[in-house]
């Protein structure tokens, strides 16, 4: 593993424990009359999807760098980065939401969130490809 895939592979495993912190700090160090029950929800969602895209995007970088799909650079760095921001969107689209959404309305940050799922499902569908026509 070198090149792009290798290094958003450390990106990824780094970010993990920031999340990681995040949730704690949900939990303990921030008061919950701090928040209110909206905030806290979207919160605790920017959280929760900040955590599980990156460990999805953790298997798609493993499957990214095997050598016998003979994927080109390029197209390693377009998946990577699209990963990246598609994690960063969809899960920082809970946290606009949260600090300028109101319940029951679309915000610009639902709309973070949307484009940000739609990113990271690009990058997964070009590797699905990748893999389907190796």
């Amino acid at each position: 593993m070198d090149g792009p895939v290798q290094l958003f592979t450390v990106i990824v495993l780094i970010s993990i424990p920031t999340v990681m912190f995040g949730g704690f700090s949900l939990l303990r160090l921030i008061p919950k009359e701090k928040l209110t029950d909206f905030q806290h929800t979207y919160f605790r969602a920017g959280h929760a999807h900040a955590g599980v895209l990156l460990v999805l995007s953790l298997v798609t970088l493993d499957i990214l760098g095997r050598p016998g799909l003979g994927i080109s650079a390029g197209l390693q760095w377009t998946v990577c980065l699209l990963l990246l921001v598609g994690v960063l969107a969809q899960s920082g689209g809970f946290f606009v939401h949260m600090a300028v959404g109101q319940p029951g309305a679309w915000s610009r940050g639902n709309s973070l969130s949307t484009a940000g799922a739609i990113l990271f499902a690009v990058a997964l569908l070009l590797v699905a490809y990748s893999v389907a026509t190796a």
